[in-house]
């Protein structure tokens, strides 16, 4: 009996783990959002923090490739190696650095409330490659494809609409102080908030892709994911530095220090790419892509909580143009 118990509970434990890794990992991309918004707010190029934060990660995750996947590694051939390219290119170049342009113009939470597409788009991207199949007589798939339709919609709403501020009970003092009253100011442009809307949806279908197509390269690195991760972020480096001398001329824009451009990319280096490009696709190899995705969502709620505490953040039923106080920074 206790033999059974424990057997049971091993498999419980077992087949609980991908569903754990991806929520301890929105917790850890909300925290890179905070963080990040903190940096980019104090002036820091969010072409430059892409740089660094996977150069942050490349040296990282490296060594443990080395060390563990030495042996039998897969030839890189050249549709390999384009889907390396093709990975870096849509996490690292165009996923991050639209999503940082798109939070610098709008607000964390509201960012995160975006990103709730990627199931949706993950979706409809595993069903055009065949990597998922539509059968509505099947209650499921009903519900994936009313899913799709609903979370775009939403997010459509959420671009055009400005509803009323949604209170928190632990935000009512900093709001309705009359102290702060005065410090109240507006984030950002109604023109801006749009423009963020749309560079974070088009961030959101990148991301999307990349699920979808990091699956099909884990079929080549199944053993290896070490190293794919540490391809992708290695890739990911190059091209981020090729775009950022393209966008950016001031070479002051590199310099930094022992602050919180430091600490940021250095986070969202260990914690957002090389942790989470592994763990990614550790849960992908299992479970499929769009399993993976289905927990963004999550990082909202996260993101709003700690974005309430450590921004002083007014949240909005809807868009709108988010207001912040100076209550903690």
């Amino acid at each position: 009996m206790g033999v059974e118990k424990l057997r049971s509970c091993t498999i419980y434990l077992e087949n609980s783990k991908p569903y754990i890794a991806m929520i301890l990992l929105q917790f850890g991309y909300a925290g890179m959002i905070i963080i990040s918004k903190l940096s980019l707010n104090g002036g820091m190029s969010h072409y430059v923090l892409v740089v660094y934060r996977h150069a942050f990660a490349t040296v990282a995750i490296a060594p443990f490739a080395i060390i563990f996947e030495r042996k039998s590694q897969p030839k890189i051939t050249f549709p390999i190696f384009i889907q390396i390219f093709l990975l870096a290119l849509l996490g690292p170049v165009i996923d991050q650095n639209l999503y940082y342009a798109g939070l610098k113009l709008t607000s964390p939470t509201f960012s995160c409330a975006m990103t709730n597409i990627l199931p949706a788009m993950t979706f409809a991207m595993a069903v055009l490659c065949r990597m998922e199949t539509v059968n509505m007589k099947k209650l499921r798939c009903q519900a994936k494809v009313i899913g799709t339709i609903l979370t775009v919609a939403g997010a459509m709403l959420m671009t055009l609409y400005k509803g009323p501020i949604v209170e928190l009970f632990w935000t009512g003092h900093i709001f309705h102080s009359k102290s702060n009253a005065t410090n109240i100011t507006r984030s950002s442009s109604k023109n801006n908030w749009f423009l963020g809307s749309i560079l974070l949806i088009i961030s959101t279908i990148a991301w999307a892709s990349l699920f979808v197509l990091q699956a099909k390269a884990i079929e080549t690195y199944k053993n290896h994911q070490l190293t794919l991760t540490s391809l992708i972020c290695f890739f990911g480096t190059i091209l981020s530095f090729v775009t950022t001398l393209i966008m950016e001329h001031n070479a002051s824009v590199w310099t930094i220090g022992w602050d919180m451009n430091l600490f940021a990319a250095a986070y969202a280096g260990i914690v957002a790419s090389s942790i989470s490009y592994y763990i990614q696709g550790l849960v992908i190899k299992n479970k499929g892509p769009v399993f993976a995705s289905s927990f963004s969502p999550l990082m909202m709620i996260i993101v709003a909580i700690m974005g309430s505490f450590i921004l002083a953040e007014q949240i909005f039923l809807g868009s709108g143009n988010t207001k912040r106080t100076n209550f903690l920074f």
